[in-house]
């Protein structure tokens, strides 16, 4: 990342709004303004300081966290955080949870939803 992009801060801004899986749109409803506004601001290396406390709320992150914003150190994050959980067949698995029980209460809710469909339909027929 060049000097540049580490201090513009317009380009963190949009980086955290992708990391969020923010689309400009929402942004900029949140914000009242313009899908185009947002734009120019993310293509801004400054931004005043109530502007960007205003996205900051929305993103969800701190001013400092959007000024102190570094690609590199997501990116180790995510990869220490992959590393540090239980590995299994050479990939990590953190779950917290039986998947298998998970399984099974999914089909318990699907026939419990197909019984009451049954007992529906037999009362519409019974009807006739």
């Amino acid at each position: 990342m060049s000097t540049l992009t580490k201090n513009h801060i317009g380009r963190k801004i949009s980086r955290i709004r992708e990391l969020r899986d923010m689309k400009q749109e929402a942004l900029a409803q949140a914000l009242g303004l313009s899908q185009q506004t947002v734009s120019a601001i993310e293509n801004s290396e400054t931004i005043d300081e109530e502007k960007l406390q205003a996205i900051a709320e929305v993103l969800g992150v701190s001013v400092e966290g959007i000024k102190n914003f570094s690609e590199e150190a997501v990116l180790n994050i995510i990869g220490n955080t992959l590393n540090e959980g239980s590995v299994i067949n050479g990939n990590a698995y953190n779950c917290n949870f039986n998947p298998l029980d998970k399984v099974i209460e999914l089909y318990e809710r699907l026939v419990l939803a197909e019984k009451e469909k049954v007992e529906y339909l037999e009362k519409l027929l019974g009807g006739k």
